[in-house]
């Protein structure tokens, strides 16, 4: 072994090979020295080594991979989090490539020919597909909650329900949050009863705000009650106490039992905080819409400019919102409402030519819509099944094919596959089979 490892060629002499002419040196210099270092771990379990400029090879192959790769997403999962969420529309897309190719009016009021505001860009847009009065973006929608929070009830008291302590996703959780805002968390009713005199009896001078949280990622059912949101809104209407309405996902269109921004609106909500992508199938980013008084101090608040959208975000949300104008194009452009939406039989033809071209079977499932949106809907769906064996080969493929193992199987659920994705993934099957 020891002779093994003495034969091993230098930094030097590796840097010298005609293969790696041309590479920039501190790149390659980087990866030599990784290479010989997988060379001897090789060596001391007793492997063989073939090649050491092969190794180099690979580690500058790996060095220059983007970490953030496409995959293909055969779980049935629509608005996976794992996986990116909603995918965006070509509309999105085209205007990510006009704003980011260049310079823009991100923040410059042409008219005027003076400074403008980010916020101005999509104030009209979501006013009118939301019937609010004014309209705020920011990063995601934790930080439109705790935005709201912060502007309007910091030091002050938060009313809350105990059933809607919720956690989502990574530890994310309302109490905290209401924490970091420096609002005060005042907890009232029961984990699955809370009526409106339990809010009428916990207010104070202190009290600032009436927080509704939607049980994104779950449902309590049995003995249940919550007061409808126009109890609420009457409620704070007559103490002069706002009412905000965190919808978690929410939507634009009527989606199941998910509540729309417009009908909360509508329903006496001052202020509605909403996510951007999950249901409504944009780019990742918190929307606040409700009453223009609210909306200004959110937008006055120092914390905004932390939490602020940038020009690509905004610029992808505004191509998937001018979508929602078009009734007629809306489903069959967003691809997140095309997949929620799309006929168990279409399903079905995908995979049966999948089937066909990878020599598996077509297998009747059950798709989910993911993101915290409509728990307990279950979408009628029809996956690929191939041998559990090769789950791993593609995982580890070029494109990934992230599947579901079942049953000694894995599943390649295709409600979540486009049409012009199936041969991508049979390759990828012939590839990790060989």
């Amino acid at each position: 072994m020891t002779s093994r490892l003495r034969e091993l060629p230098s930094v030097e002499r590796l840097l010298t090979d005609p293969r790696l002419e041309g590479e920039p040196r501190p790149l390659v210099l980087a990866a030599a020295r990784s290479a010989l270092e997988r060379a001897r771990d090789k060596i001391r379990g007793g492997r063989d080594v073939d090649d050491v400029v092969d190794l180099v090879l690979e580690e500058l192959a790996t060095a220059r991979r983007p970490s953030l790769r496409r995959v293909l997403n055969a779980t049935g999962v629509i608005v996976h989090t794992n996986l990116g969420r909603a995918p965006l529309p070509s509309a999105a897309l085209d205007r990510v490539a006009e704003i980011g190719a260049g310079y823009s009016n991100l923040e410059y009021d042409i008219e005027g020919g003076s400074r403008g505001s980010r916020q101005s860009h999509l104030g009209s847009i979501l006013v009118r597909l939301t019937g609010a009065e004014a309209a705020l973006v920011v990063n995601n929608n934790a930080g439109a909650v705790l935005l709201a929070l912060a502007a309007l009830a910091e030091g002050r008291d938060v009313l809350v329900s105990r059933g809607e302590l919720i956690e989502i996703g990574d530890g994310f959780r309302i109490p905290d949050v209401l924490a970091r805002s420096g609002a005060r968390l005042v907890e009232v009713g029961t984990t699955n009863r809370t009526r409106v005199v339990d809010y009428e009896r916990a207010m104070s001078d202190q009290t600032a705000l009436l927080l509704r949280v939607h049980q994104s990622n779950f449902r309590v059912v049995g003995f249940t009650e919550q007061p409808r949101l126009e109890e609420l809104a009457a409620l704070g209407g007559r103490h002069g106490i706002p009412v905000v309405d965190d919808l978690g996902s929410g939507a634009l269109l009527v989606l199941g039992d998910e509540p729309t921004a417009r009908a909360s609106l509508a329903s006496g909500a001052d202020l509605v905080c909403f996510s951007g992508d999950k249901l409504l199938g944009g780019p990742q980013s918190g929307i606040v819409v409700g009453r223009a008084e609210l909306v200004e101090r959110l937008r006055r608040h120092p914390l905004q400019r932390a939490l602020r959208a940038d020009k690509l975000t905004l610029a992808a949300l505004e191509g998937t919102l001018s979508l929602y104008l078009d009734p007629d194009r809306v489903r069959g452009e967003v691809p997140v409402l095309r997949m929620l939406e799309e006929p168990a039989d279409e399903v079905r033809k995908r995979a049966e030519r999948l089937a066909g071209l990878v020599g598996g079977s077509v297998e009747e499932t059950v798709s989910r819509v993911g993101g915290g949106a409509l728990p307990l809907a279950e979408l009628p769906s029809y996956a690929c099944a191939v041998a559990e064996e090769l789950a791993t080969p593609l995982r580890l493929g070029e494109p990934p094919v992230i599947g579901i193992v079942r049953d000694g199987r894995l599943l390649l659920d295709c409600r979540t596959l486009a049409a012009d994705e199936v041969e991508e993934v049979a390759a990828a099957v012939a590839a990790a089979r060989a």
